[in-house]
């Protein structure tokens, strides 16, 4: 029986193809952590003043608009508390903004309601189309490739920067961060990186049915070139500048908003929870718990030992992934056995499919020389 090489310092193994260990044993997570991202981040201490000064500048720039800024929000607790910190510590005057994509979990709902409300912000949501968003959804499955979390992401993003350009908001805010984040899920794990539009078109062209003319799709290169450049769209990162832990900021949002944490990260979607805890794992053999860990103990948060007795159990129990796959496979109009014979089908990757993957991995590799891109990209 195969058994995974495993670092010795994380819970990181070669299920991910591209590890690599050195004579100690430890993978290149933990060298990348230790001489890319931990001199510049230092864990978030002692610059916190950055962020007041951020927070000045956004200020005098949109001193005449209804809000500083725009944050997108799912209820999970890296944008839950980012939309915090924007309004108690920064003082901004921040938009909330949630797009449903029909996965919303009633906890999810429930954090956000609390959240606007305690904090006394303004929330837009935005609708997908259903019928569309069920389309594409369908056409990633039939697909076969691991990357069945793109429609949603697709959608959030996408939607997240059309309306901020439609309402000229140049300042978006995000709660993307080193200290639950600072290993990324591998490439081949189902984490393509990035809106690859040829992709999209792709598949949708050989396994949909509708025609997607409201599904937002911003390509990669139009916010990584064109927002950004010619826009003036500017993106801040404000959780790596405080010292942000993840208990502590659960504790605060509970404590002060009566939000409520998460049995792991993403579960406030039932897709993405759906897709992480069985489908992944269970499809492909890839655990994405062993990068959100593997973080974690990079960051302190969370022991190795700690990590390696959570693999051992799933996420959630036979009897709840059975009326999870139940769900889902009605929910996208197929039966139980339409849903398992996709699942049996031929695995796939992205590879099989119109890309334009060395493009996006060229610009990886200039960002990551600029200094602009600290995590690990393969």
């Amino acid at each position: 029986m195969y058994s995974p090489k495993i670092c010795s310092l994380t819970v990181m193994d070669d299920t991910d193809p591209k590890i690599v260990f050195n004579e100690k044993g430890e993978s290149d997570y933990v060298t990348n952590f230790n001489e890319n991202i931990l001199p510049s981040w230092k864990y978030g201490n002692d610059v916190s003043g950055y962020i007041l000064k951020v927070a000045e500048k956004i200020k005098k720039s949109r001193k005449n608009n209804s809000y500083d800024c725009i944050i997108g929000i799912s209820g999970g607790l890296d944008s839950s508390y980012m939309l915090y910190i924007a309004k108690e510590v920064m003082g901004l005057r921040p938009l909330a903004f949630h797009v449903d994509a029909g996965w919303n979990t009633s906890q999810a709902v429930s954090n956000i309601e609390k959240l606007v409300k305690g904090l006394g912000i303004d929330l837009y949501t935005e609708v997908i189309d259903w019928e569309e968003m069920k389309d594409l959804q369908l056409a990633f499955l039939k697909s076969q490739i691991p990357d069945q979390d793109l429609p949603q992401d697709i959608a959030f993003f996408s939607a997240l920067y059309r309306y901020a350009r439609k309402n000229k908001i140049k300042y978006i805010l995000t709660g993307a961060n080193f200290s639950t984040e600072c290993c990324k899920e591998p490439e081949d794990w189902g984490a393509y990186a990035g809106i690859d539009k040829r992709l999209i078109t792709d598949i949708h062209r050989k396994f949909g049915k509708k025609e997607l003319k409201k599904f937002p799709v911003i390509d990669i290169f139009e916010y990584k070139i064109f927002y950004k450049y010619f826009v003036g769209m500017h993106i801040f990162n404000p959780l790596n500048h405080i010292r942000f832990l993840k208990e502590d900021a659960e504790n605060t949002l509970g404590t002060k908003f009566g939000w409520k944490k998460f049995g792991h990260k993403h579960h406030e979607s039932v897709f993405t929870r759906f897709f992480e805890d069985f489908w992944l794992p269970k499809k492909f053999g890839f655990d994405r718990r062993k990068v959100h860990f593997s973080s974690l103990i990079l960051t302190g948060q969370m022991t190795r030992n700690e990590a390696l007795e959570r693999l051992k159990l799933p996420e959630m129990t036979e009897e709840d992934i059975a009326n999870e796959f139940e769900y889902v496979a009605h929910k996208l109009d197929l039966t139980v056995e339409e849903l398992q014979n996709i699942f049996d089908g031929e695995n796939k990757t992205f590879r099989d499919y119109k890309n334009k993957r060395n493009w996006i991995g060229l610009g990886a590799k200039i960002l990551k020389g600029l200094g602009l891109e600290k995590r690990l990209f393969r």
